[in-house]
C-alpha cells in the first residue's frame, strides 16, 4: 500500500468516525473505589485488632506487625476473589520509570486432583522476581538474579479489570538481594520518612505537643495529545521513538490560542468521561479536564494525595489513558514533545507537606507575616531549592524531556523560585530586619451591576517559573508528562529534610544562647534570605535577560540531561541522599548511570529510526516525484513547449542535500561509542542530536515541496486536527 493511500484511509477512516451512545447507568460518584481495598473495606473484613493495627501503619507510619499478614492476605483474597480475580500480583516501579508486574494464580492443586485458592501472609509480604533484566546500573551483574518484592501496605491493593478476567494489584518495593533500591518506591518512601522526622521536631520546636505523622502531598497535572491510531500507525517514527522526526510546520498551529480551554471534541469527551469513570474505580480522584494550548493536547488533574499514593496513582493513570484511548480508536501520546513547534506536555507537580493535626502547613493565612511557622517552613524550600537546585534539575532529566524544557511552554533549565508579590515583599522585610505588614487582596469591580465583585488576591501567577508558589502550596512545573513524579518528590523531601534539620539545629541553639522564641526564628528567617534568597525570581523566566542575570546570580542553566546528571556526582548532594537514609553512594551512582544510558539509547534508536525513515519513505517519494516533474517537462520539449521547471531544480538541490545529510547521519550512527554511560550519552548529544536535526530539516523542506499524493506520512495539519 502507498504511503498516500494509507494517508487518505486514515483520514477517512476518522471523519467517518462514528461512537456508539450508549451511556452509563451508573452515576459517577458510586463507582469511586470499587476496584480497591480501602480501609472500609479492610474494616469490615479483618479483626478488630489487625485493622486497627494495619489503619495505624497507613496513617500514622506506625512499624507493621508481619504476623498480621495472614489475616490481611485472607481477606484480600476473598475480597479479590468475590471481584472475580484470578490472579494477583505484585506491582513494582524499575528504574525503567515504567510499571512492573509478574502474575500468579491463585489456585494450587491439592493432593485429590482438584484445585484450592491460597494466598498467605508470606506471599503478600514479599515476592520474587527475576531482577537480572531491569536497569541496575552496575548494582546487580548479569549472572545475578535474585530480586524481592516487598508489600507497601500504605498504597491499597487493587483490581485491575479485563473482559477475559481480573487480577489483584498489590503495590510494592522492588529491592536487590543486598538490599539496596532497585525501584523508584523505595527512595520515595525513605525520603518521606526523612522529611517527616525533621518537620514533626520543627513543630515541636512551634509548642505544639498534638503531633502527628507529616506527609507530602502531591497533585500532578497530566498533559497529554491524542491521535487517531490509523495516522499513529502510518508514522512509524512514532510507534518506535515516540515522537515525530519529522514534520513541517502546519499553515495553522496554535497561533491563535483558540484551543486553550476551548469545546471539548465529542469524541475527545467520550474518552474523558469513560477515562474519570475508570480512573475513579481504582480510587484516583480525578478532578479536571480540558483543552491545553496546542491542537490535539489536553489535561486531567487530580485532587492532592499523599505523595507514594499519588506516585502509584500517576503510573496507574498513565497506563488507563492509553487503554481507554484505544477504545475510541486513538492513542494517548505522552512524549514531552510528541511534535514540533507546538507545546510540549509536563506533569506539573503541586506539592504541599502538612497532618491531619496541623493541617497543611503551607497554608500562609490571611496575615502571612505574622504566621511564623508558615515562614519558616517557606524559607526551608527557599534554602532548599538555592541549594539543591542542581538535585532538582537532575530528578526531570531525559532525552525527551530535554526537547520540552527551555521553549516557550515549559520552565527554563535554570531552577529558580517564585513567590509572588505578597510573599517576596514580606521576605524581603525579613531581609531589612522585621515583617510589618503583608500586602492584603483586593476587589474587582467589574461595573456591571448583574455581576457581584471578585476577589483578587495579593499576587499574581508566574507560568515561567520552574518552582512556583500558588497560594498554598508550591508548583513544580519541570517535570515531563511521560517522567514517574517520584523522582522530583525524592529530591524535594530530601531538600526539605536538610534544610529542615538545619533550621531546628539553629533556633536550638539560638534558644541556649539566650534568645527568645521570635528573636531566633527572625534571626534564621534574616539568614536564609540573605544568603538563598538569589533563587527568588519574580520575572519572565522565557527572557534572554533572565538566562544573563541568573548567571550573576550564579544559578545553574543546565541545559541537557548530560549536565544535570553530573550534579549527582556533587559532595553536597551525595552527603544530602546517604546522610538521611535515602539513597547510598552506591545508588545515586547506579541511579546516574541509568538515566544516562536510557538517554543515550533513546537518541541511538531516533537516530537509527531517522534514518530509515529517511532512506525508505522520504527519499522514494521525493524521487517519485522529481521523476513526474521531469517526465512532465520532456513531454512539454517534446510537443514545442520550450518551458523550465523551476521546481524540479529545487527539488534536485533538496534531494541532494538529503541523501548528503543522511550519509553524515549514517556514519554518526556508525561511531556511536564509549568507554563509560558519559562518554556514550556526551556522543548522542554532541554527534547524534545535531546530524539528526539536519536530517529533519532536509526532510521537511521537501514536504513543502512533493506533491500531496505523493506524500508518505501523514502531516501535522491532520494529525493534531481531524479528530
Amino acid at each position: 500500500m502507498s504511503g498516500s493511500m494509507s494517508r487518505r484511509q486514515a483520514i477517512e477512516a476518522v471523519t467517518t468516525y462514528e461512537m456508539d451512545d450508549e451511556g452509563f447507568a451508573e452515576p459517577l460518584a458510586d463507582t469511586f473505589g470499587r476496584n480497591v481495598f480501602t480501609l472500609s473495606v479492610m474494616k469490615s473484613r479483618l479483626p478488630k485488632h489487625v485493622f486497627k493495627a494495619v489503619s495505624a501503619t497507613i496513617d500514622k507510619g506506625a512499624p507493621l506487625d508481619p504476623t498480621l499478614a495472614d489475616y490481611v492476605a485472607s481477606a484480600m483474597k476473598d475480597w479479590a476473589i468475590e471481584k472475580g480475580a484470578s490472579h494477583y500480583a505484585h506491582v513494582f516501579y524499575p528504574l525503567t520509570g515504567f510499571t512492573a508486574e509478574k502474575h500468579d494464580s491463585f489456585l494450587e492443586p491439592d493432593s485429590s486432583g482438584a484445585s484450592l485458592a491460597e494466598f498467605q501472609g508470606k506471599t503478600l509480604l514479599q515476592g520474587e522476581p527475576d531482577a537480572s533484566s531491569f536497569p541496575n546500573g552496575g548494582l546487580r551483574g548479569t549472572f545475578e538474579a535474585r530480586g524481592y518484592t516487598g508489600w507497601d501496605v500504605t498504597s491499597p491493593a487493587y483490581i485491575l479489570e479485563n473482559p477475559k478476567g481480573n487480577t489483584l494489584c498489590i503495590p510494592t518495593i522492588f529491592i536487590s538481594w543486598t538490599g539496596e533500591a532497585l525501584d523508584k518506591k523505595t527512595p520515595l518512601l525513605r525520603s518521606q520518612q526523612a522529611m517527616s522526622k525533621q518537620a514533626m521536631r520543627l513543630l515541636k520546636l512551634f509548642g505544639h505537643t498534638d503531633i502527628d505523622t507529616v506527609v507530602s502531598y502531591a497533585g500532578a497535572e497530566q498533559e497529554y495529545f491524542l491521535i487517531d491510531r490509523h495516522f499513529y500507525f502510518a508514522r512509524p517514527d512514532l510507534m518506535t521513538a515516540n515522537r515525530t522526526l519529522f514534520g513541517a510546520k502546519p499553515s495553522k498551529g496554535q497561533e491563535f490560542d483558540d484551543h486553550y480551554f476551548g469545546a471539548i471534541p465529542d469524541r475527545v469527551l467520550a474518552f474523558m468521561i469513560e477515562l474519570d469513570r475508570e480512573l475513579f474505580k481504582q480510587g484516583i480522584p480525578a478532578k479536571t479536564r480540558h483543552n491545553e494550548v496546542a491542537p490535539g493536547q489536553f489535561e486531567i488533574a487530580p485532587v492532592f494525595e499523599k505523595s507514594n499514593l499519588a506516585h502509584d496513582h500517576q503510573q496507574l493513570m498513565m497506563t488507563t489513558m492509553k487503554k481507554v484511548a484505544e477504545r475510541y480508536g486513538m492513542v494517548c501520546l505522552l512524549h514531552e514533545k510528541p511534535f514540533a513547534g507546538v507545546n510540549g506536555s509536563g506533569k506539573h507537580v503541586n506539592f504541599s507537606l502538612g497532618n491531619n493535626n496541623q493541617g497543611n502547613l503551607l497554608n500562609p493565612g490571611d496575615t502571612p507575616h505574622e504566621n511564623e511557622q508558615f515562614l519558616v517552613f517557606c524559607a526551608a524550600i527557599i534554602r532548599g531549592v538555592h541549594k539543591y537546585g542542581g538535585l532538582l534539575r537532575s530528578s526531570i532529566a531525559s532525552a525527551s524531556n530535554d526537547h520540552r524544557l527551555g521553549a516557550n511552554e515549559a520552565p527554563p533549565a535554570i531552577i529558580s523560585i517564585f513567590l509572588g508579590e505578597q510573599l517576596a515583599d514580606v521576605f524581603d522585610q525579613i531581609a531589612k530586619g522585621g515583617a510589618k505588614a503583608s500586602k492584603a487582596s483586593g476587589v474587582i469591580e467589574l461595573g456591571v451591576d448583574t455581576l457581584p465583585p471578585l476577589k483578587a488576591d495579593a499576587g499574581d501567577r508566574n507560568r515561567t517559573s520552574p518552582f512556583a508558589f500558588t497560594g498554598n502550596r508550591f508548583e513544580f512545573r519541570a517535570p515531563g508528562s511521560n517522567q514517574s513524579i517520584a523522582d522530583p518528590m525524592i529530591a524535594i523531601n530530601a531538600m526539605l529534610a536538610e534544610s529542615l534539620d538545619y533550621v531546628c539545629t539553629s533556633l536550638e541553639k539560638s534558644a541556649e544562647e539566650g534568645l527568645t522564641f521570635d528573636d531566633a526564628v527572625q534571626k534564621v528567617l534574616e539568614e536564609i534570605i540573605v544568603e538563598h534568597g538569589k533563587v527568588v525570581f519574580n520575572g519572565d523566566g522565557y527572557s534572554d535577560a533572565w538566562q544573563e542575570e541568573a548567571a550573576t546570580r550564579g544559578l545553574l542553566n543546565l541545559r541537557t540531561t548530560v549536565d544535570a546528571m553530573a550534579q549527582l556526582d556533587e559532595p553536597a548532594i551525595k552527603e544530602l541522599m546517604s546522610s538521611y537514609g535515602i539513597l547510598s553512594e552506591r545508588e545515586l551512582k547506579a541511579r546516574k548511570e541509568v538515566v544516562l544510558e536510557q538517554y543515550a539509547l533513546a537518541l541511538l534508536v531516533e537516530a537509527k529510526e531517522t534514518l530509515e525513515v529517511a532512506k525508505t519513505m522520504i527519499l522514494p517519494a521525493a524521487t517519485r516525484y522529481m521523476g513526474e516533474l521531469a517526465g512532465t517537462q520532456a513531454s512539454l520539449k517534446a510537443a514545442g513547449v520550450d518551458m523550465e521547471t523551476p521546481v524540479l531544480k529545487t527539488m534536485t538541490v533538496a534531494v541532494s542535500e538529503l541523501n548528503d545529510k543522511m550519509d553524515i547521519l549514517e556514519e554518526a550512527i556508525g561511531g556511536f561509542h564509549g568507554d563509560t554511560v558519559e562518554t556514550e550519552a556526551e556522543y548522542a548529544l554532541k554527534s547524534l542530536i545535531p546530524v539528526m536535526n539536519d536530517v529533519r530539516v532536509a526532510s521537511d523542506r521537501l514536504e513543502s515541496i512533493v506533491a500531496d499524493d505523493l506524500w508518505p506520512l501523514p502531516t501535522y495539519s491532520e494529525m493534531l486536527t481531524i479528530l
